[in-house]
């Protein structure tokens, strides 16, 4: 045989693809399957189908409450595998290339319905209720006679599509078993595609912490971050995101250069896994009302695995303040600070070590430019009820996280920040998952920083307690960005903005910014980010943050359009408070308390922006009774937000 075609054929390319033909009336369905909802508001439909040359293909399409979310879109994974001679057991020219077809073997039906408590969140209980279809395929070699059992018809290769549906959404993965030859799998794409209605306009995001742009699906300069949500001309509003991404490659959504209205599932880079393997799940969430894609995002918890940690008393959510000068005597204040203000930690950022860009910068020691004692610092720290978080670049991570975290456990280290992150390749995605994993052993909370987006790890590892992957206050967006993120980023997760309060550099109100307390969801909430303790000077809507959670029993968002305002209320204990933004444009909302109990009444403790105040914050507080039914009109400026603060009264 010729060098080069046995080198061609020394590669076993493993394709399912689906080909979209205007010939549609010589594609012939071999199957078709149906999968619906618990509510049956979804109705997922996935073919096989056949063409005029024999080849077989994959295709599915989804509805919800009858309107078209996704039309017929391709399925599939792209797949080339070195052969083995010795796995194999036969001669190379044996090997062919392994092409689309698939054999279907059978169809499984599942359905579920439980409850689970999270260790935190949004809400006390998940509800975890979801019908399941499962398909099997095989391919093995069905044109020779092959003299071994390594590879043949009955012992080849093997592809489930798993496909789950939520009343939140739809959720898809590929599946493989494991092989009887010894395979791995050399994963260089999917085929994984979402063909849009006509009309539908994107919130398209360059990178985790970039701007957003409304643009329909033409045109783009690149690919976008995911959640990706968007409008269609029908009237629904559709998110597309990911779960489970822990050992695989990070995607983004590309145009189809060949498809009008097509969006790719992107991975960044190739994956080598061995079977049994299961890719990570692609969400598709559609909503009649923006507002519910946040109250439906518990489904990316749902698909991931429940906890593994069996001591989580360690785990303790709360508010922090950054101590920004980095001295022994100024790191002590924000303690000080901390304790006086109710919040529950302090934070050493960037530098306390060493230069975070270098190698060589040693994360076991203070840097000699510094003036820091970590272990007396957390023990003063300890003392006053306050925990201790510490900032550390990927760079030190890499070479000595197992030194640091007995290290860091010893002096009393209650959390790490990871800093400049990599992300995107197999790599890197499970090196990261993995060094959380290992910080949970020495009872270390994480809070990742920069390009990182979560996939629902936190319900496995609930030691991850947030992470940026944000465009927050380090860039301090304007509140049209503000008024974006709940209904994208915050879909897959909590986030940690870094809100600021005092900084002359924040583009919004102040009564913007306490809302964002409210309605960001982040397990570790940055309070101060910019700011240090001397910049308090006596503000009485300061009460706002030194009452407000970070974590909760119950969430409902009251209102909201996306880019333009939202209105969130959540409950704590006894406690509900309420955080309502609007965009660039002043507007007034009607808040209706529905949510609260019948039988008791409660006093609303309202901050909202007056230019009247004389504080350099001009924050003004109002107290009005309210009870279940109550509707109170509250005046946003430009820009601006309310905060509102409900107590139960006792009589």
């Amino acid at each position: 045989m010729h060098k080069t075609l046995k080198l061609f054929f020394n590669v076993l390319s493993f394709l399912i693809v689906v080909v979209t033909t205007a010939q549609t009336s010589k594609i012939k369905p071999l199957f078709e399957k149906k999968l619906s909802s618990p509510d049956k508001n979804y109705e997922f439909v996935i073919q096989q189908k056949q063409d005029v040359s024999g080849a077989n293909s994959l295709t599915y399409r989804l509805n919800f409450k009858g309107k078209t979310v996704v039309m017929e879109s391709e399925l599939g994974v792209l797949i080339e595998n070195q052969t083995f001679e010795s796995a194999l057991a036969v001669p190379n020219d044996t090997c062919k290339v392994w092409g689309e077809n698939l054999k279907f073997k059978d169809v499984q039906i599942n359905s579920v319905d439980q409850t689970w408590k999270p260790v935190y969140g949004e809400n006390k209980l998940i509800r975890d209720n979801y019908n399941e279809m499962i398909l099997s395929f095989s391919k093995g070699d069905e044109t020779k006679k092959v003299a071994t059992d390594a590879y043949d018809k009955s012992k080849g290769y093997f592809m489930n599509v798993v496909v789950r549906a939520y009343n939140e959404g739809i959720a898809i993965r590929y599946h493989f078993p494991e092989p009887t030859n010894g395979l791995f799998l050399h994963i260089v794409g999917e085929q994984t595609q979402f063909t849009m209605p006509e009309g539908t306009l994107a919130y398209y995001e360059p990178w985790a912490q970039g701007p957003y742009s409304l643009l329909p699906l033409k045109d783009w300069k690149g690919q976008s971050e995911r959640p990706l949500t968007m409008k269609l001309s029908n009237g629904l509003t559709v998110a597309l995101a990911e779960a489970q991404m822990t050992d695989y490659a990070r995607m983004k959504f590309s145009l189809n250069e060949t498809k009008s209205n097509t969006l790719q599932a992107t991975i960044y880079s190739s994956v080598d896994v061995i079977p049994a393997y299961s890719t990570p799940w692609r969400v598709i969430m559609a909503v009649d009302k923006a507002t519910d894609l946040i109250a439906n995002n518990s489904i990316i918890l749902n698909l991931n695995p429940e906890s593994q940690l069996k001591d989580v008393s360690w785990i303790k959510p709360g508010k922090v303040i950054r101590v920004a000068k980095l001295t022994q005597a100024d790191a002590k204040k924000c303690v000080d600070f901390a304790a006086e203000r109710g919040l529950q930690y302090i934070h050493l950022d960037a530098s306390w070590y060493g230069s975070e860009m270098k190698m060589s910068s040693d994360a076991t020691k203070v840097s000699e430019a510094k003036d820091l004692n970590v272990p007396e610092l957390a023990a003063y720290a300890a003392s006053k009820g306050i925990g201790l978080w510490v900032y550390v670049n990927q760079r030190a991570l890499i070479q000595q996280l197992d030194t640091i975290l007995p290290l860091y456990k010893k002096w009393g280290i209650k959390g790490i920040k990871f800093g400049f992150v990599q992300v995107g390749n197999q790599r890197w995605t499970t090196w990261l998952h993995e060094a959380v994993k290992k910080c949970a052993e020495y009872g270390m909370m994480v809070d990742i920083h920069d390009e990182y987006r979560p996939t629902g790890f936190s319900r496995t590892y609930p030691n991850l307690m947030s992470q940026e992957g944000i465009r927050g206050n380090e860039e301090m967006p304007d509140a049209n960005h503000n008024t974006i993120l709940p209904f994208t980023r915050f879909l897959a997760g909590p986030a940690d903005y870094t809100i600021a309060y005092y900084s002359k550099a924040i583009k919004n109100t102040h009564a913007h910014q306490l809302a964002l307390s409210v309605v960001y969801y982040s397990p570790i909430q940055f309070m101060y980010w910019y700011d240090q303790p001397l910049a308090y000077q006596g503000e009485p809507e300061i009460e706002f943050f030194d009452k407000v959670p970070t974590v909760w029993d119950e969430t409902k968002v009251l209102n909201g359009e996306i880019g333009k305002y939202i209105t969130t209320a959540r409950k704590s204990g006894k406690d509900w408070f309420v955080g309502s933004i609007t965009n660039n444009e002043a507007r007034t909302l009607e808040l209706n308390f529905d949510f609260l109990d019948a039988k008791k009444e409660y006093k609303a403790r309202i901050y909202s922006d007056d230019e009247k105040v004389k504080t350099k914050t001009q924050v003004a507080l109002k107290d009005v009774v309210v009870k279940k039914g109550s509707k109170i009109k509250v005046n946003l400026k430009v820009s601006g937000g309310a905060a509102i603060w409900i107590s139960e009264i006792k009589k």
